[in-house]
């Protein structure tokens, strides 16, 4: 194992400490890549208990390769004779435990898996730790960095494409698979969200997607990528107009461009991340349209597209440090006369100074 996962596990053990856990049950995607740097990953899990050292579990065909990539002791099983439920359970109970306090992660635990755990140890022990993974993941180091510029640098050529594609008469799919080509050439593993690109007044949905629908004239476009590098994430997104759009919509990108900037020059080192969503907010507000405007203002960024550590929103109150990466800003104006426009960007927190990883012009797009 290198130093790097070793120190990741390290920590992850201080803070259980700290919180009274006996053994962490570590099973999706993110957390999986976080401790070993695998990305091809099916049928595995890792424990880590408290005190000694991680191991990982996994289908026997895969277990000395995981066990080389990682530098963890991993145990096979044979399916389908055996489960990685039962496999867990044995390895838990070889750790010397009988009714350990089990922290999980907060999504992506399969029924089978947990009705097996809750069958051999008490739930009443069970521990929704969600936010351990997300605060232990919030700090990038030089390697998660270097990978979540990359994914940067692709999803602004995503971006680029899909604003070539973008005209009258365009299927939003259609610009779409534009976009997801020029990424997976770039380098991208693929998408880690629904992509949206949406038009006219889709755009004032919540969690909107492309869809067959023809781009019209005098509509406003929202383009919202991801790509990924390695597993970890990049998102932006930008508006373009198609045509002489309403001047309300134009004067609602200009807003939520002012109020993205001073985001950003409030995102420092030590400051709350309630803090960084005021100086947003405040743009918004001195426009008279704080009461259709959103209560968040982005998220942490990494190995997943929304981390849930920092939360930046109204009244938030984690302290923002240097390494973090977080996105801002996304809401619009939620008045269907005017809405709909949106713009993002992953920022990188740094000691001195801010580092925009999604370098793409971020003025309203005309075409």
């Amino acid at each position: 194992m290198t130093a790097v996962y070793r120190r990741r596990i390290g920590q992850a053990q201080q803070m259980m400490a700290e919180q009274g856990l006996d053994i962490l049950f570590v099973n999706n995607r993110e957390n999986l890549i976080y401790f070993t740097g695998l990305t091809q990953i099916e049928c595995l899990a890792i424990l880590i208990p408290r005190e000694g050292e991680a191991c990982a579990v996994t289908l026997w065909l895969d277990a000395d390769y995981v066990s080389r990539q990682s530098g963890l002791t991993a145990y096979g099983y044979h399916f389908p004779r055996e489960t990685l439920a039962a496999k867990c359970i044995e390895c838990m109970r070889a750790y010397g435990f009988s009714a350990p306090r089990v922290g999980f992660e907060r999504y992506f635990v399969a029924f089978g898996v947990f009705d097996a755990l809750r069958q051999a140890f008490s739930p009443d022990n069970f521990v929704n730790a969600g936010d351990l993974f997300y605060k232990l993941r919030a700090v990038k180091d030089a390697e998660e960095l270097a990978r979540m510029r990359k994914a940067g640098r692709i999803v602004a050529a995503g971006m680029a494409a899909a604003v070539r594609a973008v005209r009258p008469g365009a299927r939003e799919n259609e610009v779409l698979a534009e976009a997801e080509y020029a990424m997976l050439k770039a380098g991208s593993d693929g998408s880690p969200f629904r992509p949206q690109v949406v038009s006219g007044e889709r755009t004032l949905l919540t969690h909107p997607c492309a869809s067959d629908k023809a781009i019209g004239v005098g509509e406003i476009v929202v383009i919202h990528l991801g790509a990924a590098c390695r597993g970890y994430t990049a998102k932006v997104c930008r508006t373009v107009a198609v045509g002489d759009v309403p001047a309300g919509r134009v004067a609602v990108y200009d807003l939520l461009l002012r109020a993205q900037e001073a985001a950003i020059d409030a995102l420092r080192p030590g400051v709350a991340a309630g803090d960084v969503d005021g100086a947003a907010r405040r743009i918004v507000a001195e426009a008279g349209w704080e009461k259709h405007y959103l209560d968040y203002a982005g998220y942490g960024v990494g190995l997943r597209q929304s981390e849930f550590y920092p939360v930046i929103g109204k009244g938030r109150t984690e302290t923002i440090e240097a390494g973090m990466v977080v996105d801002l800003l996304l809401p619009t104006v939620y008045i269907p006369e005017i809405g709909g426009p949106r713009v993002t960007d992953c920022i990188y927190v740094g000691e001195r100074a801010n580092e925009i990883l999604t370098d793409y012009p971020r003025q309203l797009i005309r075409m």
